[in-house]
């Protein structure tokens, strides 16, 4: 059962008598345990609810549309705490943070309702057989999982949980039902790579169609690693190496499943200096959240927006901005910027690449600058009339680096406004103005 904390006035559930402080037992006969349930028993046009009110029983009777709300509100989104990781990886990020930062970003969430409502990955250990029979009975889909290897030995010594090899089991069982799967491997040097690679890209492969698409990222490695295990990065001819191997199958993947399945991530291209494949390669980019054909998926929507933008105004006054960014897109975003000086005379466009010194050199994503570096390598650059930054650096829905540096402090440390950006407003916050066509 779950409780109550506010019933909207006028609501289906108001006029129905549901007061705040009622505990919700069940809808229709189904326990409500959390909101999967939740949203999935209340799909129907009448639902019967069974509450508690001072642990009294009673019951209302509510008619509405199939998927009409009824206006009831819970203590949290899930309504139910976060399923906190129970692994302990060798390459977890979170366990190489430093010291001092603030509580939030230590937390390690393993929650499978947080894929299938923000699409978060999972790794399973978490996940019981009644989980696993309530998402086949929903048809919850898609799936995202963190797989990294479907060698169950070298899983549970990757992940550290005794669980972790014997989860494997649902993956054919959710594909034996359809239920589409995204999955991930974090690829780590001398562990689940060569020979174990080969390995899961086949066992995966042979859960196509269901098995949608698996990125290949490789593992994350910042300098706080002390008394961790002993990870090292690929070389730049590794990364080469990696991309014509998986390459490779995913070719024959294509050819058996009309799909490459297989894609790797940015950073192996980066770090091998070789081209970002062309947008076709990425099949409409199902794994560009984990990173891959961000470069090119970038790249090609600020081309289209740049040539439905307006024509350049010869009575414009010069602009002068700098975009901070970090090692990996420092190639994106002076390309980006020659095209819009191209196009708009009376701009000039500076990039100046930030150098991880928080997390470590080897860090070069955008997302993890954070403000102090910034404040300290932009002290004394011809910043110009505006500095943009990466949105992707700022915590979500808030104006606070991952340092806890506020966007304000900074804007303040090099009296300058700071304007956060991503794929969406960068053109127009290049050109200080609206440029919609």
């Amino acid at each position: 059962m779950v409780k109550i904390t506010a019933v909207e006035a006028g609501s289906r559930a108001e006029k129905a008598g549901v007061l705040p402080g009622d505990e919700l037992v069940s809808i229709n006969g189904e326990e409500i345990r959390d909101v999967l349930d939740y949203r999935f028993y209340l799909a129907e046009k009448t639902i019967v609810l069974s509450l508690l009110r001072d642990k009294t029983p009673y019951e209302v009777t509510v008619k509405k549309g199939t998927y009409d709300d009824i206006g009831l509100d819970f203590s949290t989104p899930l309504m139910d705490e976060k399923q906190a990781c129970r692994n302990k990886c060798v390459f977890c990020f979170i366990d190489q943070l430093p010291k001092g930062m603030r509580k939030s970003l230590y937390f390690k969430d393993d929650d499978s309702r947080l894929s299938f409502l923000h699409g978060n990955y999972i790794t399973m250990t978490n996940m019981t057989d009644r989980d696993i029979d309530r998402i086949i009975k929903m048809r919850f889909s898609p799936i995202n999982v963190s797989v990294h290897t479907t060698n169950p030995e070298l899983r549970v010594k990757m992940m550290k949980n005794k669980r972790a090899g014997a989860v494997l089991a649902y993956l054919p069982r959710f594909a034996g039902v359809g239920i589409e799967l995204h999955c991930q491997i974090v690829l780590c040097r001398g562990l689940n790579d060569g020979a174990e690679l080969d390995r899961t890209m086949r066992d995966l492969a042979a859960l196509a169609p269901a098995v949608d698409s698996v990125s290949v990222v490789p593992a994350g490695l910042t300098d706080h690693r002390d008394g961790l295990y002993p990870l090292t990065p690929f070389t730049p001819e590794e990364c080469a190496a990696v991309i014509k191997q998986v390459d490779a199958f995913a070719s024959e993947c294509l050819e058996k499943h009309g799909s490459r399945l297989f894609f790797c991530a940015d950073e192996f291209y980066l770090s091998a200096k070789l081209p970002i494949p062309e947008e076709s390669y990425y099949e409409g980019y199902p794994q560009l959240e984990n990173g891959v054909g961000m470069i090119r998926s970038t790249l090609e929507d600020f081309r289209y927006e740049l040539s439905s933008a307006p024509p350049a105004d010869p009575a414009a006054p010069s602009r002068t901005v700098t975009i901070a960014t970090g090692v990996a897109a420092e190639g994106l975003m002076r390309e980006l910027g020659r095209m819009t000086m191209e196009k708009y005379p009376h701009l000039t466009v500076r990039v100046k690449t930030i150098l991880n010194d928080f997390f470590g050199h080897s860090v070069t994503v955008s997302g993890l600058l954070t403000g102090q570096d910034m404040q300290r390598q932009l002290t004394g650059f011809p910043i110009g009339d505006a500095l943009l930054i990466p949105s992707s650096s700022l915590r979500a829905g808030e104006d606070v680096f991952l340092d806890d540096m506020h966007l304000s402090d900074l804007s303040e440390a090099l009296a300058v406004p700071v304007i956060p950006t991503d794929s969406d407003n960068l053109l127009s916050a290049m050109l200080g103005s609206s440029v919609s066509p």
